[in-house]
């Protein structure tokens, strides 16, 4: 780096490149093995970033090459953008995040109370305030357009007119900055002359035929039609609607796509790969045009070119024997051509709907949307040609080398008829029974012997060694990814047997449970006729691996992955919804898909809202998929509890202010919560409502209201749509509703029906769960479900004595006091969405003081976090700063579900401590009849410490010794004999422990040594 400060240009230009060679090498992992830490990270740390930006201004033209070049090296991994090209025309593969770094740091210096568009808007204006180099040090692409590095890069291209490689470096980084984010898709079409030039110059519509001669070596890309900007151009296109009317208007695109669209690749005066390239993201680009809406007027006037290319594609079978780059572009180029037909339909399938509103001129409505220029009928008569292509595309299935080199096209075809035919069943111009009978013809004609083949069955086989659940570690972030620079982790390719890979079932098997989801929808009656793909050993042995694994965490890379990889989970359920009203053998695999649907909910990302919105609608609640409920669940419950006689029972009567209600037992109550199942539904829905905005902008995708979509890119993505512990959501949010309240001052003095049932509602499913689904609820910690239910006593002031909430908070406890739950029990942890949980428990014992009526159930709540192997922290606030509660805390030793081992053993070793014991006892603050349970507790380890003789300080053997000598001097006769006589916990014992009839030769010796001592 030195060396970039020479004035010898030579010496300049060699640094950068022998930089640049570094970075590339790093990418790819050559140091991994040799070197310890990340290369980039100590490159970006000492400066490298802003090295290369200054050196873009250098005057010397190999400078400035060779400072694109290592720019490029650093940002663009040419392997991202090839698996993002081959996910292109996957089912929603249109959609990706964008590349905007997921940098926790940052956010933890946001504001939380800020809503989203203020805290987007309060976030721009610190980037505006801030230091380039912090912007870079989180975000690289931010960083560097802060430094204006578009407007320097459009100086390079239009007036120093480089040679081709460092063209194609430009267009590169000005692709990869256009993935970041739509901002910066605006930023990049505001540059003044910047897609001018790269139009102008590099998509023009005619150029020197000498270009396309064999052996021809070009010396400039100026004034020569290229892929890559074409590529550049698509990319930009999908930051949003508005950026495409842009540069199909302003920037004259509409007429470019018309020449490269209209002229076979074989005629275009370009080498052959160029001119399939160009001819490939020119489709690609109109797709997106297509996919809001626009440019489907091209649609009518190239429609004969469109069904020349459709004819033509069944060629593709008798050239496609051998695998070779020039076949595998052709297949692209097709995928485009029939991913761009998927998205004309789907418009067009909206264009009566949007007419009749326009036609009924209805004031109320708040903005008309004009119909697109293109009708179902134009669209329709293309159908009978993808048909034939995919009835002989199907027929090679069992030809590996040959499907899998057909398998892009042939799954852009299944989505293409699942479309149509959704497109078609909403048409008021379609025979509903011609559609029918086409549905019914295409199922016993395609879709059922397809089912059948053995190539078939070994796709569900493959399944889970493709999974990205199933194999966290493929998808795992690169040797030399850094947290500043988004990357898809693709360097070097991946697998064949992974997810995005050659071999990867994923993107058709997703494509078929699409089409026959939609056939399903459409015609009820052909469901029955599916059933045999829920049976399948490969998908059954996936699902079950898949919802029990722990997700990977989440990073660009895994995000890209797993959205795919959840779109086949979500229609395996949506076919499973299905299946569970019209077929009686359904209820074998109803247990297996709601565990799949519950872990889905945990995971969704966003941009799939809707997804999350349909599976909390019809599978998470949905009595079908809880078979437990009506096949002896309840009985076993009770039947368990009758076998396990311990904490459930002592839990069953409270013995409390609520005693008087009707005691139920563990079945009784997950009966009747089985039977409010539709009321535990609506309680949820209602409380997700704050996804509405989001949700409206999935929707539009996954219905494919193309009008009304805004961007290609999806949501920034920082974690699932719902976060881990949603089951307890409800209670939460009344939690906070109330001290919210009383924040501002309110006091909440009674609370309505409608919050009692909210609670209970809560309550109910969390028992559902717990008692059904436990491993669904495994992701969420112990110490967290009880932080959760604490909120039940936080919220208003005597919310707890309600009956139901009484009696399901009761149950759940007893469900977290087992042993298992004790032992993962860590308080000392940090907890998700809570700050603090020695803040938390300070409220809670304030409410106890001040509304508890001495209720054993909320005693056992605050006896709880008391555990010897919990923060001493907890046992001092009570010991000594709410010393009051130990009147009213009188959980009686026969009702406390804990055993008192987790609370004696081992010995307290906090002197603080061990004085407050010793006071509250000798004060009669504690006593046996208030607090029985801390009675015990501090008698035991005060009994330990005074007659511990183990070598220690000075100053905790005086105080052992000056505690001892107190207590033979006690005129409370009972506590004199507690303290000293104690011998042991006994649970049968009335005391809770047992006396020494008289003291061990030992004790007796120390006892008499330190009390008669002057």
């Amino acid at each position: 780096m030195e060396k970039r400060q020479s004035q010898v240009t030579q010496q300049r230009t060699l640094a950068l490149q022998v930089l640049g060679r570094i970075v590339q090498k790093a990418r790819a992992g050559e140091f991994a093995s040799s070197l310890k830490g990340s290369i980039l990270r100590l490159l970006l740390d000492a400066g490298f970033l802003f090295l290369l930006r200054f050196s873009l201004d250098d005057a010397v033209d190999n400078v400035m090459a060779a400072s694109v070049g290592a720019l490029r090296a650093l940002l663009v991994s040419l392997d991202d953008e090839k698996y993002l090209d081959w996910t292109f025309s996957w089912y929603q593969g249109m959609a990706a995040f964008p590349f905007v770094p997921n940098n926790e740091e940052e956010e933890e210096e946001e504001e939380e109370e800020l809503n989203g568009t203020e805290k987007s808007q309060d976030k721009k204006l610190k980037d505006e305030n801030k230091p380039d180099p912090d912007v870079a040090r989180y975000d690289v692409v931010k960083g560097l357009l802060k430094t204006r590095i578009q407007h320097r890069l459009r100086y390079i291209l239009e007036v120093v007119r480089p040679v081709p490689t460092v063209v194609l470096d430009i267009l590169h980084i000005l692709t990869h900055i256009a993935r970041h984010s739509s901002e910066a898709c605006n930023q990049l079409l505001d540059c003044p002359r910047l897609i001018e030039t790269i139009v102008r110059e590099f998509l023009p519509t005619q150029w020197h035929p000498q270009v396309a001669e064999p052996g021809c070596l070009l010396t400039s890309l100026h004034g020569v039609a290229c892929a890559t900007a074409m590529k550049f151009i698509r990319v930009l296109a999908s930051g949003g609607r508005n950026a495409t009317a842009r540069l199909l208007n302003k920037f004259e695109m509409k007429s470019r796509l018309s020449r490269f669209i209209a002229e076979d690749p074989l005629d275009l005066l370009l080498p052959r790969e160029e001119a399939i390239r160009l001819s490939t993201e020119a489709f690609r680009l109109w797709a997106v045009a297509a996919g809001y809406g626009q440019a489907c007027d091209l649609y009518r006037d190239l429609y004969p070119v469109l069904v020349r290319i459709l004819q033509s594609l069944p060629e593709l079978l008798s050239t496609c024997r051998g695998k070779s780059p020039m076949i595998e572009l052709s297949v692209q180029r097709a995928t485009a051509v029939v991913t761009l037909l998927i998205n004309v339909t789907q418009t067009a399938g909206y264009t009566a709907e949007l007419q009749a509103k326009l036609s009924s001129n209805s004031s109320e409505d708040s903005e008309q949307i004009p119909p697109p220029p293109v009708a179902w009928n134009q669209v329709s008569g293309l159908q009978p040609f993808l048909e034939t292509s995919l009835k002989k595309f199907l027929q090679e299935i069992s030809q590996t080398e040959t499907w899998q080199t057909l398998q892009p096209l042939t799954t852009t075809y299944v989505i293409y008829l699942g479309v149509y035919y959704s497109a078609c069943s909403q048409q008021p111009s379609v025979n509903p029974i011609d559609c029918l009978e086409e549905l019914e013809r295409l199922t016993s004609e395609v879709l059922q012997p397809l089912l059948s083949q053995p190539a078939i069955h070994s796709m569900w086989d493959l399944l889970r060694p493709c999974s990205a659940l199933c194999n966290p570690l493929s998808c795992s972030p690169a040797p030399e990814s850094v947290s500043s620079i988004a990357s898809l982790s693709c360097t070097g390719g991946k697998p064949p047997l992974s997810l995005v890979g050659s071999k990867s079932p994923f993107p058709f098997l997703t494509a078929l449970l699409f089409l026959i989801n939609s056939i399903t929808h459409i015609h009820k009656g052909l469901t029955i006729k599916y059933s045999s793909v829920l049976g399948f050993r490969g998908l059954k042995d996936y699902l079950h691996q898949s919802w029990q694994m722990r997700p990977p965490s989440v990073t660009p890379s895994s995000a890209w992955i797993l959205r795919h990889e959840y779109h086949l989970q979500y229609f395996v359920l949506a076919l499973a919804r299905r299946m569970a009203g019209t077929c009686p053998d359904y209820a074998q695999h109803a247990s297996l898909h709601h565990c799949v649907a519950m872990a889905l909910l945990s995971r969704l990302l966003p941009g799939s809202e809707h997804l999350a919105y349909e599976v909390l609608l019809d599978l998470a609640f949905n009595p079908e998929f809880l078979p437990e409920g009506k096949a002896g669940g309840p009985e076993a419950a009770d039947f368990s509890d009758i076998l396990h006689l311990g904490t459930s029972a002592k839990l069953a009567q409270p013995g409390s202010a609520a005693a008087f209600f009707s005691k139920a037992t563990r079945g009784a109550l997950l009966r009747e919560s089985y039977q409010n199942l539709p009321f535990i539904r609506s309680c949820y829905l209602s409380h997700f409502v704050h996804l509405q905005p989001t949700f409206m902008c999935s929707q539009a995708f996954y219905q494919g209201r193309n009008y009304l979509i805004q961007s290609m890119l999806l949501p920034e993505v920082k974690g699932p749509i719902l976060p881990s512990d949603w089951p307890f959501f409800p209670l939460i949010s009344l939690y906070n509703k109330v001290t919210n309240a009383e924040t501002r001052g309110a006091v909440l003095n009674s609370l309505p029906l409608d919050l009692v049932n909210t609670v209970t509602w809560n309550l109910q499913w969390v028992l559902l769960l717990e008692t059904w689904r436990a491993k669904t609820l495994q992701s969420i910690p112990t110490a967290a479900k009880l932080a959760r239910l604490m909120c039940v006593f936080l919220t208003g002031s005597d919310l707890f004595l309600e009956a139901p909430i009484h009696r399901y908070t009761a149950a759940l406890l007893s469900v977290y006091c087992q042993p298992k739950a004790l032992d993962s029990l860590n308080l000392d942890a940090p907890l998700p969405g809570l700050a603090s949980f020695h803040d938390l428990y300070i409220s809670l014992l304030e409410q106890f003081e001040g509304v508890s009526f001495g209720d054993p159930l909320f005693g056992v709540f605050v006896l709880l976090p008391l555990q010897k192997r919990f923060s001493v922290h907890l046992r001092l606030s009570v010991f000594g700063e709410h010393t009051s509660i130990l009147q009213a805390l009188g959980v009686p030793l026969q009702q406390f579900p804990v055993p008192l081992e987790r609370y004696t053993s081992p010995p307290e070793d906090n002197l603080n401590l061990l004085r407050l014991y010793f006071r509250t006892l000798v004060t009669g603050a504690l006593r046996h009849t208030w607090c029985p349970v801390l009675y015990v507790v501090a008698v035991a380890h005060v009994n330990s410490f005074i007659f511990s003789q183990d070598s220690t300080t000075q100053e905790i053997d005086a105080a052992r010794k000056s505690m001892l000598r107190k207590t033979w001097l006690l005129v409370d006769e009972t506590l004199k004999k507690h303290l000293l006589y104690y011998r042991l916990l006994n649970a049968e014992s009335p005391l809770g422990f047992d006396l020494y009839e008289q003291l061990p030769p030992v004790r007796l010796k120390y006892l008499q040594m330190v009390t008669q001592r002057k």
